[in-house]
This record gives structure tokens, C-alpha cells and sequence, in this order.
């Protein structure tokens, strides 16, 4: 639920991020110190709420719509928000729907959103903000330089928590070699993996906010990350019991679920993917299936990847498989054998090097 709570606010803060001519004439609205109330969309259960106004239907400008502010009643918006329908309308939502404003523009707007569905903007003359409502939703848009502190620092965090990530993976990663992994070590990576991807996905909510204005944060978000997450996938893919019924989907969902206090219980984390507790995590040894490894070697199609797996189940078997024995796997062939004994290795010296770094 909190997860599409999310998702609702992103896709409308990227229909008013910063750059696109509704945010504009929103931008030069609030500068004029005017207020608006704005619905983006109509249809039948709008046009039940409208009394009066005029019926303009032009097209959708930012300097129409600052024009237009000027005037005390509603203005409204085709779906897509290309033409302007209606200016100085007002409207009369139902009176019993719950409103948890004090001034009339927004208790207006927020009964309109709850009653409509649909995204209602209302700028506020005397506050100077600007407020979303759709739904049961609410969403006060914030200064972009206090969202730009905040996208700035969250990439801070999210180095450091990268830097720690990748230090657990590389342990884990040499420990697999080693055939000494734990479950443990399975799920304190998984945490941290998890631990990452919130703060991605906060810092993805404050480019959505940005707009323009978050390229660079964009990219800096895109380098950090790399390809994490589907190294998050194979991960889950390596140490689940049963991949079908504990896919990389789902047990990452269940993840994001997980309040903090739950995500740091390593039992809680470890049933996800399959280990009924209680169990001794530190004492339960694990072998990894392979499938996070052997795609750090270039050309290897997953597909033989998975006939891999299929055929040595995991990966201390496929370390100690002659050329002949991976020969004999579908899809492999002799060139292709060559390559993973020779990645495998490689991988493996690589590991043990940056483990103690």
C-alpha cells in the first residue's frame, strides 16, 4: 500500500516536474502571488461538481494558464492536459467527504480530488505553496533548492552504503570460492543490498520532483548503481531453496516491505528465501548455485548459464569439472568450456585481491 502510495506521487510529480510548461505557468502563477485551483482531467463525475465558468477549450499554454489564475474560480484540463476546457468554474464537491484543510481553495480542491479521482493543483495567495491532491493523497511541493539539499545528501548516503554493500559482496564472493559461506553472510548482503535500494528509490522520488533540474543526480544515480540489482536478483537466484517458489521478484517485494527494525533480522530475512527458523545462521553452511558468478563472464548467454547450474547444481562442482565434463553441457562446446574454466579463475584471483584491499 505505502509502496503505491509512492508510485501515485511520482506520476505526479513527473506530470509538474520542473521543465515542462505546466510547471511554468504553476511557477508564474505562484510568483504572481494570485493563487489557483486547478483539475487536471474531465469527465463525467467532474462535470457533475462544475457550476458556471466559461467554456474555453484552447490549447494548453503556461502563459494561458497564468492569464487565466487571474480570475477567482476553478480552471480545468483535458486528460492529457493539453487544452484548457474551462476557466473560472466553480465547483461543488459533496459536502460530507471528510476535508482535513481550514481554507476554502483547498478544502475544495481536496474534496474534488477524493470525489473525482482526479489530480487537483491548488496554489495557495497568502502561503505561497503549491499542494497535489488525488485521491486520498496529499502532497505539498517543496522549494528546489531544499529538494536538491536533500537528493545531494542522499547520494552521500548512498555511497557509503554502496562502499559497504560492495565489500560484503566481495567477501561473499571469496568465501563462495572458499565453500565457507554461511547463511549469515547471505543475509547480512541481502540487507544491505535491500538497505541500497531505499535509498534509491528516495533519491528516484526527488528527480521525479527536479525534473530538468535532477539530470545531474540522474547520473550519479546511474554510475553508484551499475547493475546491483540484477546482482540482487542472482543472489536471490544462488541461495533460495526453491527458485520457482521463491523468486528474486517476490522475495525483494517482501524486502520492501519490511520495516527497518525487521530488515536488520537476519531469521526474518533468511525465511524470505526459503530457511524456516529458528536456525544458528553462523553455523549453517550454504553453497551459491552459481548464477551471480558465472555472469561476470563476458559472453556467456544465460541461457547457458542455466544449463550450467542445471548440470552441476553448484559452484564448487563447476570449479572442479574438467574441460570434458563442461564440454558435455548443452549450448557449451569447447571454445565456450575454455572460456568459463579460464573466467572462473579469474574471477576467483580477482576476489581473493580485492578482499583484502
Amino acid at each position: 500500500m505505502r509502496e503505491e502510495k509512492t508510485e501515485h506521487i511520482d506520476d505526479m510529480l513527473t506530470l509538474i516536474a520542473p521543465g515542462t510548461a505546466f510547471r511554468e505557468g504553476l511557477d508564474n502563477i505562484l510568483g504572481a502571488k494570485t493563487g489557483a485551483l486547478i483539475v487536471m482531467g474531465y469527465d463525467n463525475s467532474v462535470a457533475d461538481i462544475v457550476d458556471g465558468g466559461f467554456h474555453i477549450d484552447c490549447p494548453f499554454s503556461s502563459s494561458f494558464l497564468y492569464e487565466l489564475a487571474k480570475m477567482d474560480g476553478a480552471i480545468i484540463l483535458s486528460n492529457d492536459g493539453k487544452r484548457i476546457l474551462y476557466a473560472n468554474a466553480q465547483l461543488v464537491p459533496s459536502a460530507t467527504l471528510p476535508s482535513t484543510e481550514t481554507g476554502i481553495r483547498h478544502r475544495t480542491a481536496q474534496r474534488t480530488a477524493r470525489q473525482t479521482g482526479k489530480l487537483v493543483v491548488s496554489i495557495s495567495q497568502r502561503r505561497n505553496t503549491i499542494t497535489l491532491y488525488k485521491g486520498m493523497i496529499r502532497y505539498s511541493l517543496k522549494d528546489i533548492r531544499v529538494i536538491l539539499t536533500k537528493a545531494n545528501q542522499a547520494v552521500q548516503t548512498l555511497e557509503k552504503y554502496k562502499s559497504v554493500l560492495d565489500q560484503a559482496t566481495t567477501n561473499l564472493s571469496a568465501l563462495e570460492f572458499e565453500e565457507l559461506v554461511t547463511l549469515d553472510e547471505v543475509t547480512t548482503v541481502l540487507q544491505r543490498m535491500e538497505m541500497v535500494l531505499r535509498v534509491k528509490r528516495e533519491i528516484d522520488s526527488y528527480i521525479h520532483e527536479l525534473g530538468i533540474e535532477g539530470r545531474l543526480i540522474r547520473m550519479q544515480l546511474d554510475e553508484l548503481m551499475g547493475n546491483m540489482e540484477q546482482e540482487a536478483f542472482l543472489l536471490v537466484k544462488d541461495y533460495a531453496i526453491d527458485s520457482d517458489q521463491y523468486p528474486p521478484e517476490k522475495v525483494f517485494a517482501a524486502l520492501k516491505q519490511l520495516s527497518a527494525d525487521e530488515l536488520l533480522d537476519h531469521q526474518v530475512v533468511a525465511k524470505l528465501i526459503g530457511y524456516p527458523g529458528p536456525l544458528n545462521l553462523q553455523e549453517e553452511s550454504v553453497s551459491a548455485k552459481g548464477y551471480r558468478i558465472l555472469c561476470k563472464i563476458p559472453r556467456i548467454p544465460s541461457t547457458v548459464v542455466q544449463k550450467l547450474v542445471e548440470r552441476f547444481e553448484v559452484l564448487p562442482q563447476m570449479m572442479l569439472a574438467t574441460m570434458d565434463e563442461l564440454d558435455e553441457v548443452e549450448g557449451i562446446g569447447a571454445v565456450r568450456a575454455r572460456a568459463v574454466q579460464d573466467g572462473l579463475k579469474r574471477i576467483r584471483s580477482q576476489v581473493f585481491i580485492d578482499r583484502h584491499l
